[in-house]
């Protein structure tokens, strides 16, 4: 990055979304960063100590106007929009046969269809600016299945797709749009997640946790600020058309 940008950061307020904001809020150029999760306690706590200007909106972003009321603050406060990072998500731990139809309905509200109309929001003043970066957190749940989560993987599956579509039609419009696909992080949503799991096996959340980073190519659990790296990375680098599978070995790569 060489240059003062305008960005947007949803879920912001706690794990990897927290993690990319402190990243950037202290950067020398001093971007301009809007935050938005539901707490707003979170949102003005993550944003303390920014160089740059900062707007706060706390909002559900499964609400049908919401994604469009958001970048509309964000465009009134200043002129535009250059990157947008779409973190937040939520994932419920179950058995198929006990994935009611409102867990279903929950996860794919906020983990596609959010995305989707956010990317929907901003697409005519990226397009107008003739430039701009999308950034997608989804997960390797994404791009392969994994047990008792058929909700979070098919939401992530979708997602990847939005994504790979986007990218290929906005791409002539100096836009381009990436999904960073992680494997497991260390994150409040990983906690409560094994949380569920532990109940269900007896196992102890250490146990669980272990085997959980045995799964992992480098052995152990990504950090949120590995993660917050490799999607800033994108911001300066660019990239396009793809989404990528970023485990522990890659982003240790980046580093």
């Amino acid at each position: 990055m060489d240059r003062q940008l305008r960005i947007l950061v949803t879920g912001a307020g706690r794990g990897i979304g927290k993690a990319i904001v402190s990243q950037l809020k202290n950067d020398p150029l001093k971007h301009k960063i809007a935050v938005t999760a539901r707490t707003e306690s979170e949102l003005n706590e993550v944003v303390i100590g920014a160089l740059g200007e900062t707007l706060v909106i706390a909002a559900d972003a499964t609400s049908v106007n919401i994604p469009n009321e958001i970048i509309s603050k964000v465009v009134a406060a200043w002129g535009g929009i250059d990157v947008i990072i779409l973190n937040a998500g939520e994932a419920d731990v179950q058995k198929i046969e006990d994935t009611t139809d409102a867990i279903w309905e929950k996860t794919l509200a906020i983990n596609t269809t959010a995305p989707f109309r956010f990317i929907r929001a901003v697409t005519p003043i990226m397009k107008t600016q003739n430039s701009g970066r999308v950034i997608v957190i989804a997960s390797i749940a994404g791009l392969m299945g994994e047990a008792f989560v058929t909700a979070y993987a098919a939401s992530k599956h979708a997602v990847v797709g939005v994504v790979r579509a986007s990218a290929v039609e906005l791409n002539k419009y100096g836009i381009t749009v990436n999904a960073l696909c992680p494997g497991y992080v260390d994150t409040p949503m990983l906690d409560k997640g094994l949380d569920v799991t532990a109940a269900r096996t007896g196992k102890t959340r250490d146990e669980l946790r272990a085997a959980l980073a045995l799964k992992q190519p480098g052995g152990r659990l990504l950090t949120s600020d590995e993660v917050a790296s490799a999607a800033i990375d994108f911001i300066s680098n660019g990239e396009t058309g793809q989404a990528r599978w970023l485990d522990a070995t890659t982003i240790g790569e980046k580093k």
